[in-house]
């Protein structure tokens, strides 16, 4: 549930926990990163820094500048300054990410682990399984069926949290366990009911089922998208997900390579509540592509 109060809780002398509310939904994710904006615009004095997640925020703040108690008063003037859920807006960019699904890469990746850790199914075959689907075509299809929202950042720099806009194009997974030691960079996975891609090359869990060759994450930032930021994507953005070739999957790998590659991304968009809840109540959420 949304909460109609939010719930504040320390975290030691200069974090404060801002909990919204306690399931994992796209209203809540959305309330969320409306209630950062407001955060951010308002410039409270001592405020040092918001990290926006699925359901919270949490606050850092400066302590000789502003007390526990009137970090919360304000915050909580700020969160019943946002009004109804079904008015919000927010900018949204689209990013377009070429990916190629059951890659040779992400399966040499899982045939090491079954070699040097444990014994396990297929990571595409698991989500075949459990979802109910006809086999991999359909799986790549309904899993580049709609748009992700970036609900969250973090765990790793550049790690993004995923939620399918398209409740026909929900997908669920188990996670590895024990986890992976290692996982090739941009590697596209499913956990539990969200969707990531891997950074960088690192120990991971998710179920494993396409890669793509467009970094989301470039300390150098060699590239035009990263000039501002060493992350690709802010929270309230949205990916789609291209089903690509192994030919154009090299082809954007090479232009990377030489520090030349324009992301795929649309800037003038704003995504409303609104007009989102209405669309949802035209579909059939049962049905698959």
């Amino acid at each position: 549930m949304i909460f109609d109060e939010p719930i504040f809780k320390p975290g030691g002398d200069r974090f404060i926990e801002m909990e919204l509310g306690d399931e994992m939904s796209f209203e809540l994710n959305f309330l969320v990163h409306s209630v950062s904006g407001l955060i951010r615009e308002s410039r409270t004095k001592g405020i040092v820094e918001i990290v926006p997640e699925l359901a919270s925020i949490m606050i850092s703040y400066d302590c000789e500048a502003i007390a526990y108690a009137d970090v919360v008063t304000e915050m909580s003037a700020l969160f019943h300054a946002v009004g109804p859920l079904d008015g919000l807006e927010l900018d949204s960019r689209m990013f377009y990410l070429p990916v190629y699904y059951f890659d040779p890469w992400t399966r040499a990746c899982y045939e090491d682990y079954c070699e040097k850790i444990a014994k396990k199914e297929w990571g595409p075959e698991i989500l075949v399984r459990s979802n109910g689907l006809s086999g991999l075509e359909q799986l790549a299809q309904v899993h580049s069926g709609t748009d992700y929202w970036v609900a969250a950042l973090g765990f790793y720099p550049g790690l993004v949290s995923l939620m399918p806009l398209d409740p026909r194009c929900r997908l669920t997974a188990p996670k590895y366990n024990p986890p992976r030691t290692w996982t090739y960079k941009g590697t596209i996975g499913v956990g539990g009911a969200l969707c990531s891609i891997y950074p960088d090359q690192t120990p991971g869990g998710y179920q494993m089922i396409a890669r793509t060759p467009v970094p989301i994450w470039d300390p150098a930032q060699r590239l035009p998208a990263f000039k501002e930021s060493l992350a690709l994507f802010r929270p309230g953005d949205r990916v789609r997900f291209v089903p690509a070739t192994r030919e154009e999957y090299d082809y954007v790998e090479r232009k990377v390579e030489a520090g030349v590659y324009l992301h795929n991304v649309a800037e003038y968009q704003r995504f409303s509540i609104r007009n989102y809840q209405a669309w949802l109540a035209t579909i059939d959420a049962s049905d698959r592509f």
